[in-house]
């Protein structure tokens, strides 16, 4: 079990920074060339290609070339059920919050 724990925490790594997050976001209904990409998300051709080569390497997007652009999709449609899944909690933390915020300010 602990080389899964090792391999587990790997992999998120790869979801502790943001770009990478909203790459993952724009993937999840439909393949998309890098050009596309870059125009969504705003990174320069070698950021884009830095962060794809991470997401690529630990098996989390595919590409597939055709001509001379390049699209990427989601390998496991699971890595998009993860995401929003860690979305949900922390929408539910930060309700949780509102609530303890809002309560306080009664108190006061």
């Amino acid at each position: 079990m602990e080389k899964i724990y090792e391999l587990q925490a790997d992999i998120c790594k790869i979801f502790s920074n943001a770009k990478r997050l909203e790459i993952i976001n724009a993937l999840k209904y439909k393949e998309i060339s890098a050009s596309e990409l870059i125009k969504r998300i705003g990174l320069s051709k070698a950021n884009l290609s830095q962060h794809m080569s991470v997401l690529k390497s630990k098996g989390v997007i595919l590409t597939r070339r055709e001509g001379v652009n390049i699209y990427y999709r989601i390998a496991n449609p699971k890595i998009i059920q993860a995401c929003h899944l860690m979305t949900e909690v922390l929408l539910e933390q930060f309700q949780e919050k509102g609530k303890m915020v809002s309560n306080l300010r009664r108190i006061k």
